[in-house]
């Protein structure tokens, strides 16, 4: 017997064993303070922050305000952001259970099931859509902020008649535009729209009550205001419509909604061993990682602790998602602040949380 576990089994003999930790007595200050930081250095108008272990919530808070005029403060579980990327992860979900279920096949060529779309050089797969490696082409001038109403189907006219960037799964390129292809293809194949599908298939069956589409005009309770950074505070963002690309970057959510999915993944009964791994493995090319799965960024930290998730970027809003298998940890931080240049910070936050999961047990 080592020394270690002699002195751990001799401690209990003798009724002086030291208590283990727990998540009531691990304190969290630093992340606070970085997170308060935040608010205070004007970098952000409000954040919400939410972490999970095991399914329980080890940390739930919410800084600064949803709107800066009425003074509306942050609520984890109504304030709702736009979370940019992080809608991919979503959509992923929507796409495995289609795979599962027969619906669509991975290494099918696209125009299988969306035919009209005007031929290229090259053939592609819905997997090579999925990993970022057809060759679509990503954001061109202002189509990042485009305020059209565009459906799906009808936003293809954006890109549809330019060249693939490269052969397929020669090379890796991140865009939103894969997911906008994507989702039509999962209409054509359903035969229902995008959005109901994910309602039923995803939302409903994870109690996601506070996810919805950015539809223009509609009334959407606990909602924030969306801002840019000027020079001294913030202005609105530029309005934009982000239906189109619902699959890639339109969805709305709560901190309290996204944490629902990373524990789906982690209790690893809402798909099929087989296939959650499957999108959750990062691709290679050339030999190398990509650190992307299907609709999933998959990598390490600086520590090199394993996680998957996703960090969103877009008009109004800024999300990180990570799921850290190991420490069973759900981490959800979403902002209503375009592109706020503190992701940095927020590494720092998340680090806290992975690192200190490992000194306590529930």
């Amino acid at each position: 017997m080592s020394f270690k576990r002699f002195f751990s089994y001799f401690s209990n003999r003798i009724g002086r064993n030291k208590p283990k930790k727990t998540t009531n007595s691990i304190s969290y200050s630093k992340a606070d303070k970085l997170l308060q930081s935040l608010i205070s250095n004007a970098k952000v108008p409000g954040i919400a922050i939410k972490v999970t272990q095991h399914n329980k919530t080890i940390f739930d808070k919410g800084y600064g305000f949803s709107d800066l005029e009425k003074k509306t403060q942050i609520n984890t579980a109504t304030s709702v952001f736009r979370i940019a990327s992080v809608s991919k992860p979503i959509a992923a979900t929507a796409l495995a259970i289609m795979v599962q279920d027969g619906v669509i096949d991975l290494e099918e060529s696209f125009y299988t099931y969306v035919p009209y779309y005007p031929k290229k050089k090259y053939d592609f797969t819905i997997k090579q859509l999925a990993t970022h490696t057809a060759g679509i082409r990503g954001y061109r001038g202002k189509e990042y902020g485009l305020n059209i109403p565009y459906t799906i189907k009808d936003s293809i006219v954006i890109f549809k008649d330019d060249d693939l960037l490269f052969k397929p799964g020669t090379n890796y390129h991140y865009n939103s535009y894969d997911w906008v292809l994507l989702s039509l293809a999962m209409q054509e194949a359903s035969g229902v729209p995008f959005e109901d599908y994910v309602q039923k298939k995803v939302l409903d069956p994870l109690q996601m009550k506070h996810t919805f589409a950015e539809v223009k005009g509609s009334f959407i309770k606990g909602i924030t205001q969306f801002y840019s950074q000027k020079k001294l505070g913030f202005r609105k963002a530029l309005e934009v419509n982000n239906y189109y690309k619902l699959a890639g970057g339109g969805f709305l959510s709560t901190t309290t909604d996204i944490v629902k999915l990373g524990n789906a993944y982690l209790k690893g009964d809402f798909l099929q061993e087989a296939i959650q791994q499957q999108f959750l493995t990062a691709q290679e090319v050339k030999g190398e990682s990509t650190y992307y799965g299907l609709g999933w960024q998959v990598s390490t930290d600086k520590k090199v602790n394993a996680y998957y998730g996703h960090i969103g970027n877009g008009v109004g809003g800024y999300s990180n998602f990570f799921v850290y298998p190991k420490q069973q940890l759900v981490l959800s931080i979403l902002t209503n602040c375009t592109n706020p240049n503190i992701q940095d910070v927020l590494d720092e936050v998340v680090l806290e949380f992975v690192e200190k999961a490992k000194e306590f047990t529930l």
